[in-house]
């Protein structure tokens, strides 16, 4: 079967919900204006609801063929709401900009935060679909941006999303007739947005893909619902109904989650993976002229690198993770003193902001990512999760378990785009930490890196060990592979850190 033979077989239970849609009840208008007010109260009380528990956020997709229903429900609901708590966004072709990342960069930038409404107008669903009923995308590419959208989707549910997806249908027939009537009258054409002659045009390949794509994206976790849309007040009415049947009730349950919800005691069991941090030889050293040497004949190599041109269509992301007082800052500053400032950015992780915690975890490491020809150097990292959060009790079990996967999935759709992830961790003895720890309260200028957590943390060394161990195990991949430096000798480690990237980049371009 030839792929333009096997994409025209729209799965019979979306055709069948399809054929469903056309055929809609009329509203009359006594009560539609019966129903106005009512609805109105009732969505904005939910919505202050949801604002004031600030416990999850709402993101509504809005797809569809009626292309000016889908406007004027936007409309609507723009005017219903309060319109301080709900965003819209509509999403363009991308910009030079987002191209130069990854695709989903820039959905995750615009998602909402707890507690507020995020309405996509357009959203991951528009190019992939739009690009293959045209027949601009090979079945390969279209399959992974779906695959791509269900991971996408799946962890902002695990996060807590309320995920609403809409698809506004309306068939060949009754959307000629309304694009006409609306095309007649002066006062109306402006509704008619400039996508709908090429949907009317394409519009048997369009439904093709459209029913492919709702009947492989709705889960448990984000379902489709479809509307007909040739009653326009039977639309409104059943949009409006559902919004607030799905608002309620993720309310309802985040409130009896709330009351189950006890503060977890963590768990101090050890790992069951072996423990490559304790088999690395600490003793590797480098003499100072060997090391002056070597640092600068790789980061020579490095500048070098950066400036090639094949780097122009790849970037960097580098991690330094490692023990308190491991050197991570010294080895990071050897790297930048390579690089042309313009060339990279460095991103210190502490303790997320209040900003931070109303999105995703992996939000605020998604905005910083590098475009092509540029570095993003991560000073800690998205693997706060499975350490520090992890053993300090910070998220649930579940979070961090979970965590695993996303973050490998992460950095798969960074090497997916060309971006090279280089993870690297830095370790020392317990004995050298404690001498380093002394150290800095002894010099003035150092003493601002030591807190009173660092010294608390040394209690817990054996469970942070372990969870670097299993962290090691779980996330070093052939795409993100980690890099375990001696960092007891600091002439040693910096010099690996720097002879690891440009091996890496040299493999690379």
């Amino acid at each position: 079967m030839s792929e333009k033979a096997e994409l025209r077989e729209i799965n019979p239970g979306s055709q069948a919900l399809f054929d469903a849609a056309e055929r809609v009840p009329v509203v009359d208008k006594a009560t539609f204006k019966d129903w106005g007010p009512k609805i109105r109260e009732a969505l904005l009380d939910t919505q202050f609801e949801l604002h004031e528990s600030a416990s999850f956020p709402v993101i509504i997709v809005l797809g569809g063929n009626d292309l000016v229903s889908r406007g004027a429900l936007l409309h609507a609901l723009s005017k219903v709401m309060d319109s301080r708590n709900l965003s819209v966004v509509s999403v363009s072709p991308p910009t030079d900009e987002e191209r130069a990342r990854p695709r989903m960069w820039r959905f995750w930038r615009a998602l909402p935060p707890k507690g507020r409404i995020g309405v996509f107008y357009n959203s991951w669903y528009t190019y992939p679909g739009i690009r293959h009923s045209l027949g601009e995308s090979k079945a390969k590419e279209f399959n992974a941006n779906i695959d791509e959208i269900n991971r996408f989707e799946e962890l902002l549910a695990a996060e807590g999303a309320l995920i609403v997806k809409v698809f506004v249908h309306l068939s060949k027939k009754q959307l000629k007739k309304r694009l006409k009537s609306l095309e007649r009258d002066p006062d109306e054409s402006w509704r008619i947005p400039d996508e709908a002659k090429l949907l009317i045009e394409n519009y048997d390949s369009f439904m093709d893909v459209a029913g492919r794509l709702l009947d492989r994206t709705n889960t448990a976790a984000a379902p489709w619902t479809i509307i007909g849309s040739a009653n326009e007040r039977h639309l409104a009415m059943t949009f409006g109904n559902h919004i607030l049947a799905a608002l309620q009730q993720k309310l309802a349950e985040e409130s009896k989650r709330k009351k189950r919800t006890r503060r977890r005691k963590v768990a101090q069991t050890a790992s069951s993976v072996a423990n490559v941090i304790r088999d690395l030889d600490l003793t590797l050293s480098l003499e100072k002229d060997d090391y002056e040497k070597k640092l600068l004949r790789y980061q020579g190599r490095l500048n070098r690198l950066f400036r090639d041109k094949a780097f122009q269509k790849l970037s960097l992301v580098a991690v330094f993770e490692g023990n308190d007082a491991a050197g991570k800052g010294g080895a990071i500053r050897r790297v930048t003193d390579a690089l042309d400032p313009r060339a990279y950015s460095v991103i210190p992780i502490a303790a997320p902001t209040e900003e931070e915690r109303a999105q995703p975890y992996l939000w605020r490491f998604w905005r910083h990512l590098p475009p092509l020809g540029r570095a993003t150097i991560f000073d800690r990292s998205w693997y706060g999760r499975v350490m520090v959060e992890r053993i300090e009790g910070f998220c649930s079990d579940a979070d961090w378990q979970r965590a695993y996967g996303e973050i490998n999935e992460f950095e798969a759709e960074m090497a997916r785009h060309g971006i090279i992830v280089a993870k690297f961790w830095l370790a020392i003895s317990k004995d050298e930490q404690e001498r380093r720890f002394k150290d800095r309260e002894k010099v003035g200028y150092k003493r601002y890196k030591l807190t009173d957590e660092d010294w608390r943390n040394r209690e817990k060394w054996d469970l942070y060990e372990n969870a670097v161990a299993e962290m090691v195990d779980r996330t070093s991949t052939s795409y993100g592979p980690w890099t375990l430096v001696e960092a007891e000798s600091k002439y040693f480690s910096r010099v690996k850190v720097l002879k690891t990237l440009v091996n890496r980049l040299e493999k690379s371009i």
